[in-house]
């Protein structure tokens, strides 16, 4: 790897580390905040009950999972979650990272198998894309080695492909998706229908309309063009010079500009972060890292700085994921693309992509309460945290964190029937939950039963400039209809 011995990685490898670690420890923080009302014992989705199931079967149905040794409990879950954000902190810090390859190693992949095991069992509230990407992140971050050596070229080039496949899958998938991609229309409406708009959301909507067929192309550029030149600095093995370099790292920062534009506009958990962490993998140029000095090379267990026993673990590594990604490779070319697929049971080297169509059109749930009559006219509504409601608040930033109850009520709209546990959801509104109640903004009968509940379907849109003034409201509402007729607590 002589050609590579003026590329210094070291700068891409503590971003890596650290910032996958960082987005661990928050993964964890939503788990530990919103598992137990969605899935523990008395979840909507209680994953006890599809534990039992699984083990009733005569082969084990479900992806890898811990709690298939030892019996889940929201307690064990707990003390998972904060175990898996004390290892995750600790790297964020770089301490393992001053040791021995084999320390950060180990604790990246405790943190892969403690995710994997709520992801298992997640079900449908844990159905996200960027599950699957933090997941093979943290997997690769695991073989990035220590500070007392540079990282191994073949894992910084897993990154490299990591993010095409995340960059290009998500290109293709919407060239081959809805024509709104092919007419320059998409983002025309995507800013204002997009699952969880940002502060940002409705002055990116309300931008001219040659703005947004803009974006369509700069999309399309940063999607389908750009991630062939992260490849680049595989040239300086046989190209003498920087350049080869150079053009990786360019490549990288058009990756991470279009992102933060996306981060800037919208609430897509950590999709956009760890991008933005996995694309720093591809920038390496002279002089830019900070790192120790790498050991003698003219020492027989050593091979380009690295210990002989770590290079044949990372060349394995590389090996295992030559084979695993031939799925994911044909998945690129096929017709019909698989859109966050996983080839096998590890989820390592997944096909991703997201948005194949934008719709046109919001309808927004809106739950709402009643202490007297279902005819009564003094219907009180439920305010949720991150998906829109009252029509004068302005959204909120909460990327990178993950508001799961309010990204499934984005998607309640698009399905044919209401799901098993939005039926739950509103049992426990009736209750008065009180764990339920945490995952909203807005109970408002103070944590009192509501003797009736019912479900308003309204459609959202922006409103415009000139409504604002006059109404300032940032929405605008209209076609209610009634989903849910009115449902006694006693019923």
């Amino acid at each position: 790897m002589d050609g590579f011995a003026a590329v210094d990685f070291e700068f891409a490898r503590q971003v890596l580390q650290r910032g996958i670690a960082v987005l661990y420890a928050i993964a964890f923080l939503s788990t530990l905040n919103q598992f137990r009302p969605l899935l523990g014992e008395r979840g909507m989705l209680p994953a006890p009950e599809l534990l039992g199931w699984a083990r009733a079967r005569t082969r084990w149905p479900l992806r890898p999972t811990l709690f298939r040794f030892v019996p889940y409990s929201d307690r064990r879950l707990v003390a998972l979650c904060i175990a898996g954000i004390v290892v995750a902190a600790a790297l964020a810090a770089g301490l393992p990272q001053l040791t021995q390859p084999w320390v950060p190693m180990l604790c990246f992949l405790a943190l892969w198998l403690a995710y994997m095991s709520i992801v298992s069992i997640g079900q449908t509230f844990y159905g996200f894309g960027w599950e699957m990407l933090l997941l093979e992140a943290g997997f690769l971050a695991a073989f990035l080695g220590s500070d007392d050596q540079p990282p191994a070229t073949a894992v910084i080039v897993l990154f490299w492909w990591l993010l095409f496949r995340l960059e290009f899958g998500a290109g293709m998938i919407k060239i081959r998706g809805g024509r709104e991609w092919r007419d320059l229309t998409a983002l025309t409406y995507h800013h204002e229908t997009q699952p969880m708009p940002g502060p940002l959301s409705r002055q990116a909507h309300l931008l001219p309309r040659w703005f947004h067929k803009g974006e369509v192309i700069g999309n399309h550029f940063a999607q389908l063009v750009v991630p062939w030149f992260l490849f680049a600095p595989i040239l300086g093995l046989w190209v003498p010079g920087p350049v080869p370099a150079l053009v990786g790292a360019i490549a990288a920062t058009l990756v991470i500009a279009t992102q933060l534009w996306l981060v800037l506009t919208g609430n897509f958990a950590w999709l956009n972060w760890a991008t933005i962490v996995v694309a720093f993998s591809a920038i390496g140029l002279p002089g830019i890292g900070g790192g120790s000095s790498p050991p003698p090379t003219d020492l027989p267990w050593l091979v380009d700085g690295i210990a002989l026993p770590w290079v044949i673990v990372t060349s394995g590594v590389a090996l295992l994921y030559v084979v695993l990604s031939w799925p994911a490779a044909r998945n690129l070319a096929a017709h019909r693309q698989l859109m966050n697929a996983s080839f096998n049971r590890w989820q390592l080297a997944n096909a991703y992509g997201a948005f194949g169509t934008v719709t046109k059109r919001r309808i927004e749930y809106v739950v709402e309460g009643s202490a007297g009559g279902p005819d009564d006219d003094e219907w009180r509504e439920y305010g949720f945290k991150g998906k829109p409601g009252d029509v004068h608040r302005m959204p909120r930033q909460w990327a990178p964190y993950h508001l799961r109850l309010d990204w499934l009520m984005w998607f309640l709209p698009l399905g044919r029937s209401l799901e098993d546990w939005f039926s739950v959801f509103l049992a426990r509104l009736l209750e008065a939950d009180p764990a339920t109640l945490r995952l909203l903004a807005h109970d408002p009968f103070d944590g009192h039963r509501p003797e009736w509940l019912r479900v308003v379907s309204y459609r959202y849109r922006f409103a415009t400039r000139e409504e604002f003034r006059a109404t300032g409201q940032r929405w605008m509402r209209d076609e209610k209809r009634v989903l849910v007729r009115p449902v006694h607590r006693r019923g």
